[in-house]
Parts: C-alpha cells; sequence; structure tokens
C-alpha cells in the first residue's frame, strides 16, 4: 500500500529544508503517457507547494521542441522512457550535468549517466513469453530466439521500437557487434510474422494462435494481471514466461528516467523532483501504478510484479549500452528486421 501525502511531506521535508526552493514552480516536459502519473505529480505539489506545468507529447517531439527553444526553453524536467531516448537527449545537449547525494546514493550506478545528466527511476524487464501448451522448451536466452527450432514462432515489434533498439544494443555491448548481427538475422528468420503493433499486440498473438513466443516488456503482462486488457487478461493462463539468461548476464531491463534541461529557469525545483521520483513513495507507485520494477531495490514491488517471480537482472551500465544503439540500427537495416 502505497503511504499518505502526510507521510511523503514528512519524507521529503529534509530536502525542502535544505532548498530554497520549496516554492513556485516547475516545467515538466514528460513523454511518458499513463494517467496513473498523475499521483505522482499531485502528491509532489501537495507535499512541496511547487505547481508543476506539464508539456507532454512523443519524445523525439519534445527533444526537437527543447533544440528548437536553445536557451529560451522553460523546461526544466525531461522524463521519458527508454534509454535510447534519455541518450538521444543528452547527445542533442538539452540535458546538464547535476550534482545530488540523495540520486547518487538511491539510484543504482549502472541506471544513471555516467555524467550524471539522466537518472533512470523505473524498469521492464524485456523477456519471453510463450504458449504453454504448444511450447515445451521454450527459449532459455535471447541467443535461443535465433535458434532454427523456433522458426515461424515467434511475435516481436520492429526495429523502430525503441525497446528493441537496446535490447540489441546490449547484446551489441556483451557479444560484439558481429554476434548480434547473427542474433539479428536468425530472429528475422524465425518470425511468424513481420513486426507489428505494440508489446501488448506480441502477447496477444499468443492468445489468437499467430505465434507461441512474443517478445514483451514485463509490465504489458503485469498490467493484465491487475486490471482487465482485453485479448489478454482472460487467457493469462495459457501463457508462460522466461526471464532470459539467467546464468549468465541476465535479463535485459528497460528503463524509464529523467533529466534537468539544459537551461532550466526553476533548476532547485527541478532537483528536488528527481530527488522526490527516488524516494520510496514515487518508487512505489512506480509498481503500484504501472506494474513497473522500481530502480530502487529495496522498495516493495507491487503483487502483479511479484507474480512474475525472483530473476537476475543485467547490471550492465545503460550509458555503455546507449553507446552502441547507433550500431544496433545499421544492423537492424542490414539484415532486414521491418
Amino acid at each position: 500500500m502505497l503511504k499518505s501525502t502526510t507521510c511523503l511531506a514528512a519524507a521529503l521535508s529534509a530536502l525542502i529544508a535544505t532548498s530554497a526552493a520549496a516554492e513556485g514552480e516547475l516545467n515538466l516536459y514528460s513523454s511518458r503517457h499513463y494517467d496513473t502519473d498523475e499521483r505522482l505529480y499531485t502528491d509532489f505539489e501537495d507535499a512541496t507547494g511547487i505547481k508543476i506545468n506539464r508539456i507532454e507529447g512523443k519524445a523525439d517531439e519534445l527533444i526537437a521542441r527543447m533544440e528548437a527553444e536553445g536557451a529560451n526553453s522553460p523546461a526544466d524536467v525531461m522524463l521519458t522512457v527508454d534509454t535510447s531516448r534519455l541518450a538521444r537527449a543528452k547527445d542533442a545537449g538539452i540535458l546538464q550535468s547535476i550534482e545530488s547525494d540523495t540520486l547518487e546514493e538511491r539510484i543504482p550506478a549502472n541506471l544513471q549517466d555516467t555524467d550524471n545528466q539522466w537518472f533512470g527511476f523505473s524498469q521492464r524487464g524485456r523477456i519471453i513469453f510463450y504458449n504453454k501448451e504448444n511450447v515445451t522448451n521454450p527459449p532459455a536466452t535471447y541467443a535461443d530466439l535465433a535458434k532454427p527450432e523456433y522458426k515461424g514462432l515467434i511475435c516481436i515489434r520492429s526495429s523502430t521500437n525503441t525497446y528493441n533498439q537496446t535490447l540489441l544494443a546490449s547484446i551489441i555491448t556483451h557479444e560484439g557487434a558481429e554476434a548480434a548481427k547473427s542474433w539479428a538475422e536468425g530472429v528475422v528468420a524465425n518470425m511468424a510474422r513481420d513486426p507489428q503493433g505494440g508489446d501488448t499486440d506480441q502477447l496477444r498473438g499468443i492468445v489468437s494462435g499467430e505465434c507461441d513466443i512474443a517478445v514483451s516488456n514485463t509490465y504489458y503482462y503485469a498490467r493484465a494481471i491487475r486490471k482487465d486488457v482485453k485479448g489478454l487478461s482472460s487467457d493469462l493462463d495459457m501463457i508462460g514466461w522466461v526471464f532470459p539468461n539467467q546464468d549468465s548476464y541476465g535479463a535485459h531491463m528497460n528503463l524509464s528516467g529523467g533529466g534537468v534541461a539544459a537551461h532550466a529557469p526553476n533548476k532547485e525545483n527541478a532537483i528536488l523532483f528527481l530527488e522526490y521520483l527516488a524516494s520510496d513513495q514515487a518508487q512505489e507507485y512506480f509498481s503500484a501504478g504501472n506494474d513497473e520494477f522500481s530502480a530502487v531495490q529495496s522498495v516493495e514491488l507491487a503483487d502483479s510484479v511479484k507474480a512474475l517471480g525472483d530473476f537476475k537482472a543485467d547490471d550492465v551500465n545503460l550509458s555503455d549500452v546507449a553507446k552502441n544503439i547507433p550500431e544496433a540500427q545499421k544492423i537492424f537495416n542490414e539484415v532486414g528486421w521491418k
């Protein structure tokens, strides 16, 4: 259960006491599209007295907007989903390095930019799902997805999807570009259909019989446990899952995070907001409200997330993974991954 706003205010009081910014406003540019995030914003406003002004849109559009606004940008914080977009924002020069003992202490080092320009606040495992009736020997690793025995069985999203781009970039980081290209070629050969739709559609593909194996982020499945998702929730019992690479580097984790804008007019408020996102209360809500894994490992997970079980997560430094995203897109193009 989430703690009350009163408890949240108490948890933030130490931060506010040392900040001259416990008033005024915060201009938030966000590409997180989840209605449940409303609770994050209202709790912060109630606890601090800082008013949040929101601009919401697609990540690339917000990055382009902040670039065009330049030094005149009103943005204080940018929130977005996936390491690739955080890296893109940094490369575009729209974020700045900050100093925060709170963020350094609470956010694991591999989930933050090496220059402290962005920090991860929630995670989603990108894992393998399968039809329990038809697949008796499911893939145990990402590499297994490329094995000929799974030809014609796999549903997975397009190469333009940032989740897949970061997954392939992580494979490059661990195994090198040549191995990553061979893997991508094998997966293309094993696709049950051309890539289409979002992660929920890959899971629905198992239910409909279009495919027996799918790659999806965990929170799409966990959400269908917590509430009714059309075409999925009523048939969850037929779907099993595998956290890949448990005998090696672990399951790949996608990241949701943010950073302080390069020309933030309310920089102190911006840092305070990021520190709030690392608090126990906010971390619990990322899990309870959106079925994500928290970045702070000590925080209690929602029942829907716990239902997926314990697993070993890849602890590769995501700043290193981000450097390989351009190479990943090049490989996707070369192997004909649509």
